[in-house]
């Protein structure tokens, strides 16, 4: 019985954090474009990646 006094007021705590957490999420937009992100990683940038110089042939 003392571990359910202990184990009970923990879950609620937890569980009360998460909710918070997840509350946290949804005002700060984290939900907001879940797909675009997701396709966005397939296409390529627009930008060229710089290239070395080549090395002097001295």
């Amino acid at each position: 019985m003392n571990a359910l006094a202990l184990l009970v007021p923990l879950a609620l705590g937890l569980g009360l954090a998460a909710l918070a957490f997840f509350g946290w999420t949804l005002r700060n937009g984290q939900y907001e474009d879940p797909d675009g992100a997701a396709a966005r990683i397939l296409f390529d940038d627009n930008q060229e990646t710089p290239r070395c110089p080549p090395p002097d042939s001295r």
